[in-house]
């Protein structure tokens, strides 16, 4: 359970949630796990089964409280909230700013955030394994960031965005390759590819981006915003375009390095993989339930948010930066802080 920016999230997923004299307390087996005054919140997440008491949610509905459900894995069910939320001045201004030149300033801040934590994957790796590594290689491809990575807030329009992040994009991946350690028959990196993806690695980092693309739209939704409409990547039927430029910056930490991981311990083989005739590579079914199981408790991980100062979960930092994102759009932040993580 963490309480951050006026919002309380119940992670426990046995936990029962209950109104008591103005306050909500949550119970678990029994036991009294904590007890928060409705005055000092505007919004409760909740990722467990047993959910919340009618006479609680009553309360949250007469105090503008909203309430929002989601199963233990992410999956957003849906928001209970009183007559008004004020979701919809939250999107009015998320719709003005899509459609004007301050689009350009959260896109330079999403893709800000890629690019320093890319840089930080690779130096990561050169710290942790400099003796197994062509340290010289990862120095020059972290390099080559760094200089992109100082001009991206000068830039002035979102083609120039594109072609440095692109740019980056061919450095680091450049770079992947050098952070595999093990089986390195079966799992090379030459480039990303994907729709489908043709190799093992990028069979796992395409299932990797897909879930985290789910839990940025999720948490987009549960915080008012509108996950279809973005500010760096353009409107398309279908697409959660916001939810893609959220994703971004956390790609490099949240997907990449936990696909390393696996990699580097081992926790995948050659037989996780459905390699078919067409030259697509696929996890299998028992591959994917595995993933999704290292996947959950990767999440559990505690980290220090290096905005917000305080531990967090892993799996709450997409929803800690809709909340920061929808917080800069209503003007309480001066610029949206992007996840910077080393």
């Amino acid at each position: 359970m963490r309480k951050l920016l006026n919002v309380l999230f119940v992670t426990l997923p046995d936990a029962y949630c209950y109104l008591d004299t103005g306050n909500i307390c949550v119970k678990q087996e029994g036991d009294v796990l904590l007890r928060v005054p409705l005055l000092n919140l505007e919004q409760i997440i909740l990722f467990n089964y047993f959910g919340a008491t009618p006479q609680l949610l009553s309360e949250c509905a007469s105090r503008k409280i909203s309430v929002s459900f989601l199963t233990e894995y992410g999956k957003y069910l849906g928001t209970f909230h009183g007559e008004s939320n004020g979701n919809v001045l939250l999107r009015r201004d998320q719709y003005r700013i899509a459609d004007d030149e301050r689009a350009l300033d959260y896109a330079k801040n999403f893709i800000f955030g890629k690019l320093y934590n890319q840089k930080w994957v690779v130096e990561r790796g050169i710290r942790d394994y400099s003796l197994r590594l062509d340290t010289e290689k990862l120095k020059k491809q972290s390099e080559f960031i760094t200089a992109l990575l100082k001009q991206v807030l000068e830039l002035e329009d979102a083609e120039q965005i594109r072609a440095v992040e692109g740019n980056a994009a061919h450095h680091y991946f450049s770079a992947f390759d050098e952070l595999i350690l093990q089986n390195r028959q079966l799992f090379t990196f030459e480039n990303r590819n994907r729709r489908p993806p043709t190799d093992p690695v990028n069979a796992l980092m395409s299932f990797a981006y897909t879930l985290l693309a789910s839990e940025c739209r999720h948490a987009l939704e549960v915080v008012g915003l509108d996950s279809y409409v973005g500010f760096l990547h353009t409107d398309r039927p279908g697409r959660a375009s916001l939810a893609l430029d959220l994703m971004e910056e956390l790609r490099p930490h949240f997907a990449d390095r936990f696909v390393l991981s696996l990699i580097n311990r081992n926790e995948i083989t050659q037989s996780d993989f459905e390699f078919q005739s067409s030259g697509a590579v696929y996890l299998n079914v028992q591959s994917r339930k595995k993933f999704l199981s290292s996947w959950q408790n990767r999440k559990k991980e505690q980290i220090t948010h290096p905005f917000l100062k305080e531990k967090i979960e892993w799996g709450l930092v997409p929803y800690c930066q809709a909340l920061l994102l929808a917080r800069t759009i209503r003007g309480d932040l001066d610029a949206y802080p992007p996840f910077l993580w080393k």
